[in-house]
C-alpha cells in the first residue's frame, strides 16, 4: 500500500533517495552536471514529500520558497522499480497541497531537456512553460514551468 509522509531534508530516507537522484543526473548532464549541483543543495529543506510502499521508500520531493507567494519544486525523484505507477503524480500534488496550506500561490520548476520523463510528468500535471528563471535564464539544458495553485 502506498502511502505518503512530510518531513524534512534530515530524513535519512530522503538523503538516500537524493544521492541516487544525483548519480541519475550526473549521467543524464554529464559535464553540466557540477553547474546545476550547486543549486541542489538539500540541507535546510524544512517541506520534503516521500512516498513508501509498505515500508520501503521509492520516491521524494521538496518544496521551498523561492520569493513572496511561490514555492520552488525541487528533487523530484521515483525509484525505477516505482515508475510509471503514478507515484510522481501522487508526490507532486502532496506538494501542492502543502504549497497551499503554507499561502503560496503558485510552484515553479526548473528540469532539464534531457529528462523527458519529468518534462511529461509536469505538463500532464499542469505545469505551464515560462522563461527560464534566476540562475537558469540563458541555460540551453534548462526548462522551466509554473503552475498557479489557486
Amino acid at each position: 500500500m502506498l502511502y505518503l509522509k512530510r518531513t524534512d531534508s534530515d530524513d535519512p530516507d530522503f538523503v538516500a533517495l537524493v544521492k541516487l537522484l544525483d548519480a541519475d543526473l550526473a549521467l543524464r548532464d554529464g559535464e553540466e552536471h557540477t553547474f546545476y549541483a550547486q543549486y541542489n543543495k538539500i540541507d535546510k529543506i524544512k517541506h520534503v514529500v516521500l512516498a513508501y510502499e509498505d515500508d520501503t521508500p521509492l520516491g521524494c520531493g521538496a518544496i521551498k520558497e523561492f520569493e513572496s507567494g511561490t514555492m520552488e519544486v525541487k528533487r523530484m525523484y521515483v525509484l525505477p522499480d516505482g515508475r510509471g505507477k503514478g507515484i510522481a503524480t501522487k508526490l507532486l500534488a502532496e506538494l501542492e497541497d502543502w504549497a497551499r496550506e503554507l499561502s503560496f500561490d503558485k510552484c515553479i520548476l526548473e528540469t532539464g531537456l534531457k529528462q523527458p520523463e519529468a518534462i511529461g510528468l509536469y505538463q500532464k500535471n499542469g505545469y505551464q512553460l515560462i522563461p527560464n528563471y534566476g540562475q537558469y535564464a540563458g541555460v540551453e539544458n534548462s526548462v522551466c514551468f509554473e503552475k498557479m495553485l489557486n
